[in-house]
């Protein structure tokens, strides 16, 4: 690989901003005029069309859509849970066959709540301890990871603008010798265009001492 491709891009410096505040103003206002372009404008023709979540699927469309309009979720119809109350003298087979049905869920619910009750006593604050200390070991590593991305931020950012410092302070160096320099030529000029005018003079009063003559 050539040693072209190693190198590094070239050092900037820009103190404009510094120097001059009036120009910070104006760089932040033509932002706050671009973001609000960008934040009207339609997206790019390249950007692809929202898809259509849950397509295949009418129940999750209607919900999602239900959510997206903030309308309260409708309740379940409990009155299958709930004993009926019938006459002591049933009136047909099918009003106590509705009531047997109910009283079976309603018995069956009870099973359930009393069987989750007791796995909930039984297991339950061990579950809780762990899925708490799952939690916190993923916040602590999640915090570390923070940290020492800030902490790399913070070292780059710093050695950044130490490299910035150093070498704003070489190109200012440099930039003032180059117009010392750019003076020195200009007087060196001067002095060439005067010598050639007193040579000249010269020149011509000899011309004029040697017709003298």
């Amino acid at each position: 690989m050539d040693r072209e491709d190693h190198q590094e891009p070239a050092p900037y410096y820009d103190n404009d901003l510094e120097v001059h505040p009036i120009l910070r103003e104006k760089v932040q206002h033509e932002l706050a005029v671009e973001t609000q372009k960008i934040q009207q404008e339609t997206l790019h023709p390249r950007v692809p069309p929202p898809k259509a979540l849950f397509a295949n699927s009418p129940l999750l469309t209607a919900e999602l859509e239900r959510v997206g309009a903030n309308q309260p979720l409708v309740a379940i119809d409990t009155s299958r849970y709930q004993l009926t109350q019938s006459s002591a003298t049933p009136s047909s087979d099918e009003e106590w066959k509705s009531a047997l049905d109910g009283a079976c869920a309603q018995l069956e619910h009870q099973r359930i709540r009393h069987n989750n009750l007791a796995l909930l006593q039984q297991y339950g604050n061990n579950a809780w301890r762990l899925h708490n200390y799952l939690l916190d070991a993923d916040a602590k590593k999640a915090e570390k990871l923070l940290d020492e991305l800030k902490e790399q931020t913070t070292g780059l950012n710093r050695d950044r603008k130490n490299t910035q410092t150093r070498l704003g302070s070489q190109l200012t160096s440099l930039e003032s010798r180059w117009t010392e320099l750019i003076s020195s030529m200009l007087q060196i000029e001067l002095a060439n265009v005067a010598l050639e005018a007193e040579v000249a003079r010269l020149s011509k009063r000899e011309t004029e001492l040697a017709g003298a003559l």
